[in-house]
């Protein structure tokens, strides 16, 4: 199979489960990128086409601790901090937009992290 069509099914899985969805201003969407290394998380209003915080395991501080947790752990981690970040910018509701993601793993971990963090996913 070669890289485009692998791309078109990846678009397709995200586009999917993406029109069920809107971020607009009351609830913005949580769109969330996994790659290899690293996870990504930000929080778009659809209607305005503004990504209001975003968090990622690259701009996150965790200390002496970033060698021994795994990448689920720092997933959720990236859930805590864009948590308590979106709750700065006075939003308490999201849609959590998994894109062409299982819910499971790092995803599901990332999900945790914000309602522990406070929002209502």
């Amino acid at each position: 199979m070669n890289n485009k069509k692998i791309v078109q099914r990846r678009q397709r899985r995200a586009l999917r489960v993406r029109k069920s969805l809107a971020g607009i201003s009351l609830r913005p969407r949580v769109s969330v990128f996994r790659s290899l290394q690293h996870i990504y998380a930000q929080l778009i209003d659809d209607s305005a086409s503004k990504t209001i915080v975003a968090s990622s395991s690259k701009t996150l501080d965790l200390g002496s601790n970033k060698e021994k947790l795994n990448k689920t752990a720092v997933a959720k981690a990236v859930g805590l901090d864009l948590a308590k970040k979106a709750l700065a910018a006075n939003v308490a509701m999201v849609s959590f937009d998994r894109g062409c993601y299982l819910y499971h793993g790092r995803i599901k971990a990332l999900a945790e992290g914000l309602r522990e963090g406070g929002l209502k996913v």
